[in-house]
């Protein structure tokens, strides 16, 4: 739910709008404790002597927005959290308010008075809205314009990013207000985009997506197939192990280890699935004829089409996008 109401749903609108959804959405209120963080000096903080979790203040600078090298300070980190204390989510205990369970709300009462000055620019007091200035502001930042083109550069490009196709990103980010569809088309126009030594190691769960989807594996509904093979190479959907997510680096995924169970799952679904899904006569959609000519050779001379699936979802050629 959450992927679908803040990313997919803002793909094809602005980022600032992106992130004010991300933020104020109950599941990342809840997973870095938002609903914990109150106002010192807010009615609530007063009465039970509560006060400020940084958690979402920091990860929003750190990982949404600026990044670790975009010029913010501790104080920055302390001001955004006082300007997102109230942000919470409708319980039990705010029924009285008539705030409904589960959804997002803003609650003044543990709001933490005041105007704060954020990244050198003063932000008062208007409730909510104090929030979502601030967000908006940061969303258009110049820092957050390049940290979110070397990610975007470092996913579909290549681990090591190049300078140039970050700049570019970055520049029609800030030309367009961070309008997600024009730095995507810019993105798939990046000549480092289509050049074969910048390629992807594919993550596990990529792995195995790209084989049944590029290959009609008749998978459907058996989890065994996924959850199993994906926690065995620690890639276990919604449980990356910090809430900067999974690495996206080679580095990460290509241990010998981690192919050697990659090759293990490949040759079990070839053993499983080779009498019923033949790849010899259609490898080509799936692997590069040009750069895999030895591997497309041996395929077709498998000696059975159990052989010849193994051989494929094993292969070096399979791992990479």
């Amino acid at each position: 739910a959450y992927e679908t109401e803040t990313i997919r749903a803002f793909l094809d609108g602005h980022f600032a709008d992106m992130l004010a959804s991300v933020v104020s959405h109950p599941v990342m209120l809840l997973y870095l404790d938002n609903v914990q963080s109150i106002g010192p000096n807010s009615q609530v903080g007063r009465r039970r002597g509560v006060g400020l979790n940084e958690n979402l203040a920091r990860e929003v600078l750190e990982l949404h927005t600026l990044g670790v090298a975009g010029g913010y300070g501790q104080e920055d980190v302390q001001s955004l959290a006082k300007i997102l204390t109230g942000w919470t989510v409708g319980d039990e205990r705010l029924r009285r308010l008539r705030v409904e369970p589960g959804v997002f709300a803003f609650v003044p009462a543990m709001h933490e008075p005041g105007a704060f000055s954020l990244l050198g620019k003063e932000y008062s007091a208007h409730g909510v809205e104090q929030g979502r200035r601030a967000l908006r502001d940061l969303s258009r930042h110049p820092s957050t314009a390049l940290h979110l083109a070397t990610k975007l550069v470092r996913h579909f490009v290549a681990d090591d990013p190049p300078q140039k196709a970050i700049d570019q990103l970055a520049r029609v980010f800030a030309e367009t207000d961070g309008h997600l569809p024009s730095v995507h088309k810019a993105l798939v126009t990046l000549p480092e985009a289509w050049r074969g030594h910048a390629r992807k190691l594919k993550t596990p769960h990529e792995y195995l997506v790209s084989a049944v989807r590029g290959l009609d594996l008749p998978l459907r509904g058996r989890t065994e197939f996924y959850l199993g093979p994906l926690g065995i190479m620690n890639h276990t959907p919604f449980s990356a192990p910090s809430p900067a997510g999974w690495p996206d680096t080679q580095a990460h995924w290509g241990s010998p280890n981690a192919l050697k169970q990659r090759i293990e799952w490949g040759i079990a679904v070839g053993r499983r699935l080779g009498n019923v899904r033949d790849v010899r006569d259609a490898v080509e959609w799936v692997v590069s004829p040009d750069e895999s000519a030895r591997l497309l050779a041996s395929i077709r001379r498998a000696a059975s089409p159990t052989q010849g699936l193994s051989l494929l979802l094993a292969s070096p050629d399979f791992q990479w996008r």
